[in-house]
């Protein structure tokens, strides 16, 4: 139970550090070069998911170091577009359905995004127990 807590505060850390490099860049792409904040959180969430791959995998989970890195990264990614989906329906929702600011409802979305990442990179990244 301690090696879980510490894992996710980890993963929390790991977390918070990518959420300002995803919220940070969102913000600049929008306010500066007036990109519609889909599109901004779109690139923004994929530039924060590359150093969350690279700070997941040697910060928070152990895994297996025979395993095929590329194949690897695959996965990540592909459950990265799972949660860049999630992202992207999270912000819809709450600014043109719901009529909230997108710098507010990226928090929520960000939050709701890191329980379903946490959940599938234990799942499929982390070095399964022999």
């Amino acid at each position: 139970m301690i090696k879980l807590f510490k894992q996710i505060m980890k993963f929390g850390f790991v977390g918070f550090l990518c959420f300002f490099i995803d919220y940070g860049i969102m913000v600049f792409l929008t306010e500066v070069f007036d990109i519609n904040y889909l599109m901004s959180s779109g690139i923004s969430y994929s530039i924060s998911t590359v150093v969350n791959y690279i700070l997941s995998v040697t910060i928070v989970f152990e895994t297996d170091k025979k395993k095929n890195r590329f194949k690897e990264f695959v996965v990540f990614v592909v459950l990265s577009l799972i949660g860049l989906g999630v992202n992207e329906v999270c912000m819809k929702i709450g600014v043109e359905w719901i009529g909230l600011h997108y710098m507010i409802v990226k928090i929520g979305a960000t939050a709701v995004v890191m329980v379903y990442n946490f959940i599938t990179r234990k799942i499929f990244i982390e070095k399964k127990a022999e």
